[in-house]
């Protein structure tokens, strides 16, 4: 079987947090830099066209190539990042593909901007070296740096291309960290200094040129609050001054000449206006982009800027006075969010986004019939790497942790009315002081999570999450009311100022105090703990209310390890959760087990002497398997009796018998429970067991656990494994196997072929370029059920043949 049997049904990811990272398309795709890669995002369809990996580093900054001859999709973008590189990709046959490298940079690139000059492409960037430079991209795939320039100290922050009007001359705009405005000419093969444009107090953030009725607008902003724009002109040989002059009040204007193939112009540059209604540094400043009407490319003079007051505004001049004016102010009210780098919008205008500091998009979209503007359902995900994740009992949602300090819930969003079914996340039901790094399901609305701290933290879904996952998901309400114990359930829940446990709020909480009734006894009753508003939910939340209305109250604390967490696995009975935490001594190796019916410790498990990297309970629920950074696993059974202990050491390897030579990532169970799998640093997966003797419940004596398969070797650290839950049409297995490099592989594997002397691994293929992580492919979890999960239970094709698996990295997190 090919590699295309792998199908990505859904892509979590948000903007990294720089200011230019993310440009919208005149084609209408969005593209934006997600850790190392460059998602394509289509609004409309709500989901990822495309992820580009190319890029070593993180990606700080791209730029759609725009053409101005044509209203087509762009065949063009540009890309650079923290690995020093620059790397234009290409369409071909409706997908892009890496076309050149630019290299010279030795650091970050931090901005790009290009035009097109006939067949060639002209590129600008920028970074933290101090140098802007200037890189010329023909149709025989060379590139060349035609100049650099230097600013030495100090570095610049934004750089914007244009092409001088009625000329060919491009003009480039710096703005830096000296709070100007630098203006260079492309001379031949060199830039030349034009001008400095001075007026801002602060950095310059960001500069854009636009081009309308023959003239040159250029918007900058600075951290000084300020937008000023500036007007471009070429000066005729009939402007010249009169006695009467000085009776009229005009700008400033500065003038600089140009040579275009032994052509003299002269250009005028004056500043149009100054525009303040931003309360905090403006990161971002755009134009609308150009649209076609009667055949015709015209360019409106409206211009979208995003604030760090968590604002985004729309301004253009008014009709007849000319003056510029707000026209249009969206943005967020309250969250713990630090406000918005950048902004974009859509090409015929209905659309503006906006990305924040912690990467999540903010979509604006205009009501046709209206002129107002409402949150629209835009794309989301972990803004670091996602730790761990796991699907539900039923596999209708998947949870996630990361080390972003989130938990965040994920399911299809089935819209009435519309056999679309996108993947959105509606719930976070953690946000954390401490870093994530595992979860554990206990039955369908419960869960268990572990971070960088020494206690563990159980959570349960309130009815307000309930009614609008069954709003959005299509599920009856009343079905799940009735499995989530509705009586009890709260309302939602709130995170009291400078706590980090999630507290329940009650349908009586959300009551508002009559004014007699508020009495003061102590300095804390005068501050409101209970933020959280219910909401009604036909659609998936957008930002504010993800941070604020979607939190999951905390009902237990658990303590008993004394390092931080690092795994976690519960059994198919949900009656047991078994934690471990980093260890260097045995001591701390021992694993605890937990009573989700008391949340009491019942047992503690010492065998390993490091970190207990991974557990599995075998899915009949009467074997736990673990395995650690000492390279060996142990396996423990249940004890068939009600007397303590419920489990004791049933068999193990030692530094003899282990088969890994490094650190064991990863182990998992056949859906049989007669088989376990473990992956290893040591780039080899190894199938254990039998565990059972064959048609028969009763376990076969220790000593015959041994490696049944032969060794596999995957030709890279193998990070993550997962058995998928469905047997194959031959009564093989199917194995997914995670890879540090990012790669997904498919083997299947069948016991028999090694007894009678064949191969006991086929490759089923993988995950090409553009579906595998960039980084470490961090857990690997089959869904439970059979079927497509973005189509329903049984999908398009027989639950038999349709299996769905989802993967989390350090980069994104996809299914």
């Amino acid at each position: 079987m090919s590699a295309s049997i792998c199908q990505a049904c859904h892509v979590a990811c948000c903007a990294n947090g720089t200011p230019n990272v993310v440009s919208w398309g005149h084609g209408g795709i969005i593209a934006f830099g997600t850790c190392s890669s460059v998602a394509l995002y289509d609004p409309k369809e709500k989901s990822v066209v495309c992820m580009l990996n190319g890029h070593t580093g993180r990606v700080n900054a791209l730029q759609w190539v725009h053409s101005n001859k044509q209203s087509a999709p762009e065949c063009h973008l540009v890309s650079g990042g923290s690995d020093n590189l620059l790397i234009l990709w290409e369409a071909r046959d409706e997908k892009f593909a890496k076309l050149m490298e630019l290299k010279g940079h030795t650091e970050a690139v931090c901005a790009v901007d290009s035009v097109y000059m006939d067949s060639d492409i002209l590129v600008a960037s920028s970074a933290s070296d101090s140098s802007v430079k200037l890189w010329l991209c023909n149709d025989r795939k060379e590139a060349k740096c035609l100049h650099s320039v230097s600013f030495g100290s100090g570095f610049v922050t934004d750089v914007s291309l244009a092409v001088l009007p009625a000329t060919t001359v491009p003009i480039l705009a710096c703005g830096g960290d000296d709070s100007q405005v630098h203006l260079y000419l492309l001379h031949g093969e060199r830039l030349q200094k034009a001008m400095t444009l001075k007026g801002h107090e602060d950095w310059v953030r960001g500069v854009e040129w636009v081009s309308t009725r023959g003239e040159l607008l250029l918007a900058s902003c600075s951290q000084d609050s300020l937008i000023r724009v500036w007007r471009l002109t070429a000066k005729s040989s009939t402007d010249t001054p009169t006695e009467d002059d000085h009776a009229i009040i005009k700008m400033k204007e500065d003038v600089f000449e140009v040579d275009d193939e032994g052509t003299s112009s002269v250009f005028s540059v004056s500043l149009e206006t100054v525009l303040a209604g931003h309360e905090n540094w403006v990161c971002g400043v755009h134009w609308q982009p150009p649209v076609y009407k009667d055949d015709e490319l015209q360019q409106s003079a409206r211009l979208l800027s995003a604030s760090m007051d968590k604002t985004m505004i729309i301004w253009a001049p008014e009709d007849g006075s000319g003056v510029w004016v707000e026209q249009v102010r969206v943005g967020e009210v309250g969250g713990n969010t630090l406000g918005f780098y950048g902004c974009q919008m859509s090409p015929d205008g209905s659309m503006i986004v906006a990305h924040a500091f912690h990467g999540a998009l903010h979509l604006w979209c205009k009501d046709p019939n209206k002129e107002d503007w409402r949150p629209g359902v835009v794309i989301s995900g972990h803004f670091k790497a996602v730790q761990d994740l796991s699907w539900d009992p039923e596999g209708e949602f998947i949870l996630s942790v990361g080390s972003d300090q989130t938990t965040r819930l994920f399911t299809p969003w089935k819209k009435q009315g519309n056999k679309q079914v996108t993947w959105h996340e509606i719930s976070r039901p953690q946000i954390h002081g401490y870093d994530m790094q595992c979860l554990a399901m206990v039955g369908r609305f419960q869960f268990v999570s572990g971070a960088d701290e020494k206690v563990l933290r159980v959570f349960q879904a309130p009815r307000n999450f309930v009614e609008n996952f069954a709003n959005i998901t299509g599920t009856s309400k009343e079905k799940l009311l009735v499995s989530s114990d509705s009586v009890n359930l709260p309302e939602g829940a709130s995170t009291p100022a400078l706590g980090l446990s999630n507290k329940a709020v009650f349908q009586g909480d959300l009551v508002p105090k009559s004014t007699v009734e508020k009495q003061f006894n102590s300095i804390s009753d005068q501050y409101q703990e209970s933020y959280f508003h219910p909401l009604i939910l036909t659609e998936p939340p957008p930002e504010d209310h993800l941070l604020q209305n979607t939190l999951w109250p905390e009902i237990q604390k658990l303590y008993g390890h004394g390092f931080e967490i690092f795994c976690l696995a519960s059994d198919s009975t949900g009656t047991l959760v078994a934690s471990a935490c980093k260890a260097s001594k045995a001591e701390h190796a021992a694993v605890i087990l937990w009573s989700t019916s008391t949340w009491r410790q019942l047992q503690m498990l010492p065998y390993h002497t490091l970190t207990v990297t991974q557990m599995a309970f075998s899915p009949d629920a009467q074997l736990l398997l673990a395995v650690s950074r000492d390279r060996t696993w142990s396996l423990w059974r249940r004890s068939q009796e009600s007397t303590e202990p419920p489990f004791s050491l049933y068999a193990h390897t030692g530094k003899e018998t282990a088969m890994h030579t490094r650190i064991i990532w990863s182990c998992d169970w056949s859906p049989d429970s007669k088989y376990f799998v473990t992956s290893s640093r040591d780039k080899r997966v190894i199938v254990w067991g039998p565990c059972r003797r064959d048609g028969s419940e009763e376990m076969v004596p220790p000593a015959d656990i041994r490696p049944c398969s032969t060794i596999l070797d995957v030709g890279n650290s193998a990070t993550a494994v997962a058995f998928c839950p469905e047997l194959c049409s031959d009564n093989s297995y199917l194995l997914a196997v995670g890879l540090d490099c990012g790669q997904i592989l498919l083997y299947r594997w069948s016991p028999n072929q090694k007894e009678s002397g064949g191969d006991d691994w086929i490759s089923c293929g993988g995950t090409n370029a553009s579906q595998s992580h960039t980084l470490a492919v961090k857990r690997l979890r089959w869904r439970p059920k059979a079927g497509r999960a973005d189509t329903g239970t049984q999908g398009h094709r027989p639950a038999c043949h349709t299996k769905t698996t989802v993967a989390c990295s350090e980069g994104i997190q996809s299914v």
